[in-house]
């Protein structure tokens, strides 16, 4: 009974000092400048989109058919 309550202590003690960490401890990120090349082509004409493919109809699939109106295993 007695390492019973030495452990239950124990996680009350951890919980708390975890809560305080997390509200009164220094977690912000130091601020660093950071720079990134961007090239700007502002001379040339935008590339033309693609052409849209054409179509495709799609196959008749035998499960669309199993869930015909009288059918008496298609779910409602």
């Amino acid at each position: 009974m007695r390492l019973l309550r030495v452990i239950v202590f124990l996680l009350v003690a951890a919980l708390l000092a975890l809560t305080g960490y997390a509200y009164f401890g220094d977690m912000s990120a130091d601020p660093r400048p950071t720079r990134v090349p961007v090239r700007l082509d502002l001379g040339t004409a935008p590339p033309a989109p693609p052409a849209p493919a054409a179509p495709v109809e799609a196959p008749l699939d035998p499960a669309a058919e199993a869930d015909a109106p009288g059918d008496p295993d298609a779910l409602d």
